[in-house]
């Protein structure tokens, strides 16, 4: 048995507000799955990494998923400056959950916001 190609899928309420939030992350679509003419599933990479998003409704009327609250994992991103992150990210829609702090003895600077979707996503820098 091979296992390849790991990505990450998040169910959405907004397809279209999701993939022009992380589009402006940077995110190329690659990939769009239609049904009857509607888009329900976009794939977009970012250097390498995959990330699906998904309408709720055809998670439930295709596949006959329950799809819960966003709060059981988060995407993290590093980044040069966390604090910069943070900001450029509320302009673009995003909610804070969590103000840029040091943290593991200085060497470290986070800070969390939320997608439209309310799944966090950590915003990471080296200290200098």
């Amino acid at each position: 048995m091979n296992f390849h190609s790991p990505q990450i899928n998040l169910y959405v309420e907004d397809l279209a507000k999701s993939k022009a939030f992380y589009e402006s992350l940077g995110f190329k679509t690659t990939f769009t799955a239609e049904i009857d003419g509607l888009a329900v599933h976009h794939e977009l990479v970012l250097e390498g990494f995959t990330l699906g998003i998904a309408t709720k409704e055809s998670a439930v009327d295709i596949h006959g998923l329950a799809p819960g609250g966003n709060s059981g994992c988060e995407l993290v991103f590093w980044v040069d400056d966390a604090d910069r992150a943070v900001t450029f990210l509320i302009e673009k829609g995003a909610k804070r959950l969590s103000e840029p702090h040091d943290f593991l003895n200085h060497r470290l600077r986070a800070g969390w916001i939320k997608d439209p979707d309310g799944n966090p996503i950590q915003l990471v820098c080296k200290r200098a």
